[in-house]
Order: C-alpha cells, then sequence, then structure tokens
C-alpha cells in the first residue's frame, strides 16, 4: 500500500500522539490549551499551498520537496497533510500545532546561538520523510486528524512567545518542511515583533523553498541522516543529495547553520563514513559550521540496536577534529567534556555545558576571552 493511500484509509483509526504532546505542552496553563484546543478532520485548515504545478484533469504536482508528489483530485501527498482539492493544492495544517513547548535553546542543539536563551517550540504532524529510528513518530507518522492540534495562527504564535518569554520561535519536533506557509509567515510576523526564528529540519527540501526561507528565518539545523544513498533508501525513504543541497544553500544565506548526525551502531557508524562527510563538510562549507554527533537510542521501528557507545561517538569526534572542523560535538551523553565549546586556537572552554545548562561563558564580543580569536555563531 503507499503511503498517500494509507493516508487516506487510516483516518478511522484512533492514532494520538498524546504521549509525546502532553509532555510538551505540560509547561503552559490548562486554560491556554483548552481555549486553543482542536481535534478531528472538520477543523483542518484549508489555505493554498505555495509549491505546486497544475496538470490537466485537475492534477497537481507538488514542488516543495524532492519527492514531487503527483496527485488527483483527493489524494494527498506523502506527508499527509497537503491535499488535491479540486485541482488546487491545499495545506491542511496551516495554524494547527500538534505540540507546543518552552524548550532551551540548547535542546535543539544549537549551541552557538543565543545560549541560554529559551524558545517557544511548535510542530505540526506529518513529516515527508519515514525515519526508522524517529524519535516523534507518535506526531510524524500520522494524519493531522489524529492528534488533538491547537489553533495558533501566526499572531497567535508571536504573541505566546512574547508572553511566555521567549526570544525565540522554533520549528521542530517533527518536519517543518510539511507545514512551510505556517512557518513562513510565523517568522514574517515574529520579525515584525522582534522575536527571532530557528528551523529544526532534516532539510528534504527543494531548492526555492529553501532559498525563500533563509530570507526569514535566523538560523537553520539540519539534520544529517548519513552519507550515503544506501542508508537514506532504507531508513529514511528518502534522497541524501537533496540534503546536501539545502545545506549548501543555508551555509551561503544570512542564516546560521548548525549540523547533526545520528550516529547509528552498525549502519553510519564506520570511520570511512564519517570522514568522508567531514572531507565533504571542509570542502563545501568550511571548519567552522558546528558539527553535533548525537547518542542514538532505540525507539520506533529500529529498537533491535543498542545505544551507541560512548567510545564510538568518541571516535567520530575524533575523526571530525582531525579532518579540520573546528567545533565539534557529542550529544545526548550528559556531562561529556565534548558538550562544551572550547576556543580552536588556545583550546581553552569558552562555554561550559552539562546537558542543557550553561556555566561560563568565557566570550566578548563574540572572541575567545583567553586569545582573542573569533568564535562563529550569533552571541547577541
Amino acid at each position: 500500500m503507499k503511503r498517500r493511500q494509507f493516508f487516506k484509509t487510516a483516518g478511522g483509526t484512533t492514532l494520538l500522539a498524546s504521549t509525546g504532546m502532553m509532555n510538551r505542552t505540560s509547561a503552559f496553563p490548562a486554560l491556554l490549551m483548552d481555549f486553543y484546543a482542536l481535534g478531528g478532520e472538520a477543523n483542518l485548515s484549508k489555505v493554498e499551498a505555495r509549491y505546486y504545478k497544475k496538470h490537466p484533469d485537475r492534477e497537481i504536482e507538488c514542488t516543495l520537496c524532492p519527492r514531487l508528489c503527483k496527485l488527483g483530485d483527493k489524494e494527498r501527498g506523502y506527508c499527509g497533510v497537503r491535499e488535491n482539492i479540486g485541482g488546487k493544492y491545499y495545506t491542511l495544517v496551516y495554524g494547527k500545532a500538534c505540540s507546543i513547548a518552552a524548550d532551551p535553546i540548547e535542546k535543539k542543539p544549537l549551541f552557538h546561538y543565543l545560549p541560554k536563551s529559551s524558545a517557544l517550540s511548535i510542530a505540526t504532524a506529518g513529516c515527508n520523510v519515514n525515519c526508522k529510528f524517529c524519535q516523534n513518530w507518535e506526531i510524524s507518522q500520522v494524519r493531522p486528524e489524529q492528534v488533538q492540534n491547537y489553533d495558533l495562527l501566526p499572531r497567535a504564535v508571536v504573541e505566546t512567545a512574547q508572553k511566555y518569554r521567549c526570544p525565540i520561535i522554533a520549528y521542530t519536533y517533527t518536519e517543518p518542511v510539511i507545514f512551510f506557509e505556517y512557518m513562513y509567515d510565523t517568522s514574517v510576523e515574529a520579525r515584525k515583533k522582534g522575536v527571532r526564528n530557528v528551523v529544526i529540519t532534516g532539510g528534504h527540501i527543494s531548492p526555492e523553498p529553501m532559498e525563500d526561507l533563509t530570507k526569514v528565518v535566523d538560523a537553520i539545523k539540519v539534520d544529517l541522516k548519513a552519507f550515503s544513498q544506501d542508508f537514506y533508501t532504507k531508513y529514511v525513504r528518502g534522497e541524501l543529495q537533496p540534503v546536501l543541497e539545502a545545506i549548501k544553500i543555508v551555509h551561503k544565506s544570512s542564516a546560521w547553520l548548525e549540523l547533526v548526525y545520528l550516529v547509528i551502531p552498525t549502519l553510519n557508524d564506520s570511520s570511512d563514513e564519517i570522514r568522508k562527510m567531514c572531507q565533504w563538510i571542509m570542502k563545501e562549507i568550511g571548519p567552522d559550521v558546528p558539527l553535533h554527533f548525537s547518542r542514538f537510542v532505540p525507539m520506533y521501528l529500529m529498537k533491535n540496536l543498542p545505544p551507541t557507545p560512548v567510545s564510538t561517538l568518541e571516535k567520530v569526534h575524533k575523526i571530525a577534529l582531525d579532518e579540520g572542523i573546528h567545533h565539534v560535538y557529542i550529544g545526548n551523553v550528559p556531562g561529556h567534556s565534548a558538550e562544551s565549546t572550547y576556543c580552536p586556537n588556545c583550546k581553552n572552554n569558552v562555554i561550559e555545558r552539562k546537558g542543557y545548562s550553561i556555566g561560563k561563558i568565557a566570550l566578548k564580543g563574540g572572541r575567545c576571552k583567553y586569545c582573542n580569536n573569533p568564535i562563529p555563531g550569533i552571541w547577541i
């Protein structure tokens, strides 16, 4: 069965994402959540999508992501949240957030972007890939009808961020590409109010929308799932090359860029693959883009593998440093020394981290306090 057929036929099945969602919304008063709470197909949006082509016989072709879904009337794209209705293509999740939380920016992780800041984090249901190791599968791998949604239009998102003193809005948890119009309009509204925008994405997006997005957001963290097409085919159901192109587009823009690589035992942790990736990074985007190696934890459809050994993370960390990347981190290992930021010149610790907690910050004007070497990032 094709995924879009599943989305059309699974509507009668109750697959609520309540566990993950309630954990994220717990920071907000119940009154706020009750006021905005919505559910069911009748409450989906019907806002015309921005990236698609019309074809004869009311068929359309989505151009938002590399899948280029070709859809007949009343069919949805692979993501499950965009539908052809009478020859026009609509997003069904505009203003329909299914997950809302205030997170430390370090959780994203973004380590060189406004340390100690809080980000109002939002997501809608849906995704345009199918990672077998997804940690948010309860909301990413379902239809929007199957989760509880909160009616938050762009202005309301910005007002909520201001109310809870979050200087940043993060588009995260699922795949922001699939709620592009909602994210874009919210980012424009946020900038009017001095609120910044960051995107946490797998980067499976077409060049034009990615270029457009970089003009209205301030930072983008891309999850590079592996450095082989074979891995993307088997475990992501996506394409590697468009992700690499997206990374280059972000790097050339004014948006701050960081990369994350989830290290999965036996699948994407070979020294050869890591070295090739680091060499590509050095050639295409340079040594100053932070690279995070995150520890894999078994979940979703990949519970047969153990957590990543710390020794493996330390091995790939060393490879990246040896290849010349300046800022390399180990994630999901609280208390590890490689959580902190070190000056590549004098080697002193300039931002001390333990988990999501920040200790000393030895920066002055974006430079190392000890040797005056510039540390790339957005610090104010």
